[in-house]
C-alpha cells in the first residue's frame, strides 16, 4: 500500500523485516507475509477496523522502529484493540461459539503408526470447577506470549506462556526461545507499554543530561532503530550514570530515560496518541504535553515459540509435523522475527498467517473423522492434578514464588546476558522449581477458585522460564534481542540457525534447525 511512500514495495518490506530479524527470519515466510500485507490490511478495512486516515481519505501510515519507509497502518495508538474489537464482533456475527472463562489444561497428543496426532484439549471451568475434554478434528494455538515469566512486562495477567508450556509438557519442541524481546519503552515503574507509534510520531529519548542519545547508537535512525539497539542504548546510558531517578530518590543510581514528546504540542499528542497521554496521567499523574515520561526497556514480546510451517502447521522436529495441530500468532514461530521483531510486524503476523492458518485447517478438517480418546482417563488425570494442589499442605503463598521466579529471570536473562550470570539463573531455578511442592491454597471452593488458575500458571510460567535460559546459554554468540557480554560479536558459521528446545522434568536437550535463506544473504547489520 503506496499511500504515504509510493517508492515503497513488499521487497524492501521484507530486507527490513529480515535485517532487523539479525537474519535468522525464515525469508520464505517472510517474503509471504510482505506480500500478503496489503491485501489483509484492506480486508480488516472491509470487516470495520477503523483505520486512521490522511486528508484524501486513504488509510494514514507512520514511521516504525527499523522500516525504511512509512508503512506502518494505525488507527491512532490502538491498533491492536481496534482490530481485536472488530474480529470479536466477526465471531459474534458468524455465530461462532465461545467458551468464556475456561482454562486449557492439556493438549491430548497421543501416538499414532504416523506420528504424533493432536486429538483436542482438556478444560477446566473456572465458573464452577468442572473439567471437560473437547475432541477436535485439528487443534489450533493462539495463546500469545509469556511476559509474566519477567518481573516487569508490558504484557497483560494472562500471558503466562500456558501454550508454549502445554507444547513442551507433550514432548514437543519450542523454536528459538532464547528471543526475548524488551521494548525499549516501558513507562516506569510499572512496566506498561508506551507505544513505539509515540517515537514514530516525532518524541525523544533523552538522557539526565538532555541529550537525544541515540545519535551514539543509531544515528541515521535515531529513536527509530530497531527495539533491540534502542533497549540496549536505553540500558547503557543508564549504566554510564546518564540515567534519571523519581523525584526524591536518591538511593540509587538513575533508573530509567525520559520521553519527551512536549515539542509535538498537545493537538498532535491528543489526536495522534491519546491512549499513552492516557496511561501516563492515570498510572502516574504526568501530563505529557507538559513533562516527559519516564521509561526503560521493560519484556514485551517472544520472538521464538511453537515451531510452525508456513500453514501453520506443528514440527514434531526439524522434518515431520504433528497431525492436526496448528498455531499462530504470538505463541507460534513461523520465523518472520528471527532475533528481533520489528514494531508493527506482529501484528501483521496474526492476521496474515492467522489467515493463512485459518484457510489450511479448512481445507484440512474436511477429510478429518472425529477422533477417539479415553476420555475418562484424561479427566480423571486432570481432577487428580487439582486435588493435589487443593490438598498440598504447604506453607508457601503462590504469589510469592511467582515473584521469585519472575525476579530470577528478569535478573539473570534480561538485555544483557552472560555465561556466569545465566548459569547462576538455571541453579536458582532448580531451587525455586523444587519449591513448588511447599505452595499452600487459601481457596478450597469450586466456584471461581482463582488460586488453581494461578497455580497451574505457574508451573508453565517454570517450564518457559528454563528453556529460555537453556536455550540462550547454548547460543554462544550475540544476535539481536540475544545479547551476550562474554560473546558480543554475531557467528554466523556456528549459529545462523534456529534452536529446537526439547523439555523434560529432568533436562531439557537442545538441537537446531537450519534458516531458510531465499533472497538476501547475511550481512551486517547497520543503522
Amino acid at each position: 500500500m503506496k499511500n504515504v511512500d509510493p517508492e515503497d514495495y513488499w521487497k524492501a518490506h521484507a530486507f527490513d523485516t529480515v535485517k532487523g530479524s539479525d537474519y535468522l527470519a525464515d525469508q520464505d515466510a517472510v517474503e509471504i507475509l510482505t506480500k500478503e500485507a496489503p491485501e489483509v490490511i484492506i480486508e480488516l478495512e472491509h470487516l470495520g477496523v477503523l483505520f486512521s486516515r490522511l486528508e484524501d481519505g486513504k488509510i494514514a501510515q507512520r514511521a516504525f522502529g527499523g522500516h525504511s519507509h512509512k508503512r506502518t497502518c494505525y488507527a491512532a495508538d490502538k491498533t491492536g484493540h481496534a482490530i481485536l474489537h472488530e474480529l470479536v464482533s466477526n465471531l459474534r456475527r458468524y455465530g461462532v461459539t465461545i467458551y468464556d472463562e475456561w482454562y486449557v489444561m492439556q493438549l491430548i497428543l497421543e501416538d499414532s503408526p504416523a506420528g504424533k496426532i493432536a486429538k483436542g484439549v482438556v478444560m477446566f471451568n473456572i465458573d464452577d470447577g468442572h473439567l471437560e475434554v473437547v475432541r477436535a478434528k485439528a487443534v489450533m494455538f493462539a495463546t500469545g506470549g509469556y511476559g509474566r515469566v519477567f518481573n516487569t512486562t508490558s504484557n497483560d495477567y494472562a500471558s503466562t506462556g500456558d501454550g508454549l508450556g502445554m507444547c513442551a509438557s507433550a514432548g514437543l519442541p519450542l523454536e528459538d526461545m532464547e528471543f526475548v524481546q524488551f521494548h525499549p519503552t516501558g513507562l516506569y515503574p510499572v512496566g506498561v507499554l508506551i507505544s513505539e507509534a509515540v517515537r514514530g510520531e516525532g518524541a525523544y529519548l533523552r538522557n539526565s543530561e538532555g541529550e537525544r542519545f541515540m545519535e551514539r547508537y543509531a544515528p541515521k535512525q535515531m529513536e527509530l532503530a530497531p527495539r533491540d539497539i534502542t533497549s540496549r542504548a536505553i540500558m547503557l546510558e543508564i549504566r554510564a550514570g546518564r540515567g534519571i531517578n523519581l523525584d526524591g530518590d536518591s538511593s540509587a543510581s538513575g533508573s530509567f530515560v525520559h520521553l519527551d514528546l512536549t515539542h509535538m504540542g498537545k493537538e498532535k499528542i491528543m489526536s495522534r496518541v491519546p491512549f499513552c497521554w492516557e496511561e501516563a496521567h492515570r498510572l502516574l499523574g504526568i501530563d505529557a504535553v507538559t513533562e516527559p515520561m519516564p521509561v526503560r526497556p521493560t519484556a514485551h514480546y517472544c520472538m521464538g515459540g511453537i515451531p510452525v510451517n508456513t500453514d501453520g502447521r506443528v514440527r514434531q522436529d526439524a522434518n515431520t509435523f504433528v497431525e492436526g495441530f496448528f498455531a499462530a500468532g504470538e505463541c507460534a514461530c513461523v520465523s518472520v522475527h528471527g532475533a528481533n521483531r520489528l514494531g508493527s510486524n506482529s501484528l501483521l503476523e496474526c492476521v496474515v498467517y492467522g489467515r493463512k492458518t485459518g484457510s489450511a485447517i479448512a481445507s484440512y478438517v474436511p477429510n478429518r473423522e472425529f477422533p477417539t480418546i479415553d476420555e475418562a482417563k484424561y479427566l480423571q488425570s486432570a481432577q487428580h492434578r487439582i486435588d493435589r494442589l487443593l490438598e498440598q499442605k504447604g506453607n508457601l503463598r503462590i504469589n510469592k514464588l511467582t515473584q521469585n521466579f519472575q525476579d530470577c529471570m528478569s535478573e539473570h536473562c534480561s538485555v544483557f546476558r552472560s555465561q556466569e550470570i545465566m548459569s547462576e539463573g538455571l541453579n536458582k531455578i532448580q531451587e525455586l522449581k523444587n519449591l513448588y511442592g511447599q505452595i499452600f491454597l487459601d481457596d478450597k471452593s469450586k466456584c471461581w477458585n482463582t488460586e488453581i488458575i494461578e497455580a497451574l500458571e505457574l508451573q508453565n510460567i517454570m517450564i518457559v522460564g528454563e528453556m529460555i535460559l537453556t536455550s540462550a546459554i547454548h547460543r554462544k554468540e550475540s544476535r539481536g534481542a540475544h545479547s551476550r557480554e562474554d560473546f558480543t560479536t554475531r557467528d554466523d558459521s556456528n549459529f545462523l540457525k534456529h534452536t529446537l528446545a526439547y523439555y523434560t522434568s529432568t533436562e531439557i536437550n537442545i538441537n537446531y534447525m537450519p534458516v531458510a535463506i531465499t533472497m538476501f544473504e547475511p550481512k551486517e547489520r547497520k543503522y
